[in-house]
């Protein structure tokens, strides 16, 4: 089986490798005419039964999953879910999580599941190649919207419906990106502390307190029709947050209640304020990069901007440092 596995494996990244040549050197730019490069594949589909909905919802999420894992949480359930934002080229990134602070085996006793959030390519290639990784690592989720920078926020409440629906017993849940590094001894053991007992409408990350940027040149433009406040609720960044698994369900359901904005994490804001949940501040998360040192990274939880080779550098340098003091 391992053989079988690693073979795959290898093919994958050349397949990988081949695709991404091909499309940048010999392909134009195609748009997506509305069929459905997944058609063939088989949609594993639990049906939402999300009760006590009194209004009809302005933001029905009427998505489909394309890919799908129902059953990555049944036999074990984890104390917690990684969800990894990423596009279908950044297969590299998505490896040197896996084999780095995303191992699902790296602590002994507790579960943790990795899974990685996509929408739908307007590329079917790109398409196939995701599909084939899949079906090898079996840590991706699809849903039937086009990957893109705008629809960010529903690549989110992708994650909060695939956790409240096929793994809501999970104590906590974590979205991240996928240029992050993660120091995972001190989001367990430090931070979510597995001897004690789970909390409840629990939310922390980098809590941000601004309002909106009015520049159209800017990436994190916001129009005013789309929203007049002159002040944002406190929102934590979404380069990396944490959160106890009974919000997935509770912003979902708020979701669809909720006029939709582009800005991911600005739009979870608003959903935890309506449900009166506060955002802790936690200094250990940084949306920034910051240059490596053994010191420096043992007292954070996250790093951003982080390459794939960095990655494995940084992980491989703290692992076999940990017997050294600071």
């Amino acid at each position: 089986m391992a053989s079988k596995v690693s073979c795959l494996y290898v093919l994958t990244v050349v397949c990988w490798a081949s695709a991404l040549w091909y499309l940048s050197i010999t392909r134009p730019t195609s748009s997506y005419t509305g069929s459905k490069p997944f058609s063939h594949l088989t949609v594993a589909r639990k049906n939402l039964t999300f009760g006590n909905i009194r209004t009809r919802p302005i933001n029905p999420h009427s998505f489909e999953f394309i890919i799908n894992e129902p059953n990555k949480c049944e036999k074990n359930i984890p104390f917690l879910v990684i969800l990894i934002s990423t596009t279908h080229k950044e297969f590299d990134a998505r490896q040197a999580i896996r084999e780095t602070w995303g191992d699902e085996n790296n602590f002994k006793g507790i579960r943790i599941a990795t899974v990685f959030l996509l929408g739908k390519n307007a590329d079917p290639v790109l398409n196939q190649m995701v599909e084939q990784e899949s079906q090898i690592f079996h840590d991706i989720i699809v849903e039937d919207f086009i990957d893109s920078y705008h629809n960010l926020t529903l690549k989110t409440l992708m994650g909060m419906r695939w956790v409240a629906t096929f793994c809501s017993k999970a104590k906590y849940v974590m979205k991240t990106d996928s240029d992050i590094f993660v120091n995972m001894d001190n989001l367990i053991y430090k931070l979510l502390k597995p001897s004690t007992k789970p909390r409840r409408r629990y939310f922390t990350g980098y809590v941000i307190n601004g309002g909106p940027i009015r520049d159209v040149r800017s990436k994190w433009y916001m129009p005013r029709d789309l929203y007049p406040d002159s002040n944002y609720p406190p929102f934590c960044s979404g380069t990396g947050y944490i959160f106890s698994a009974d919000v997935a369900e509770l912003i979902y359901k708020t979701s669809l209640h909720t006029r939709l904005l582009h800005l991911e994490d600005v739009y979870v804001g608003l959903c935890l304020r309506k449900l009166g949940i506060h955002p802790f501040q936690n200094s250990g998360f940084n949306h920034w990069k910051m240059a490596y040192s053994l010191c420096r990274y043992r007292r954070v939880i996250t790093v951003h901007q982080i390459s794939p080779e960095e990655m494995h550098r940084i992980w491989n340098d703290m692992s076999s440092k940990k017997h050294l003091r600071c």
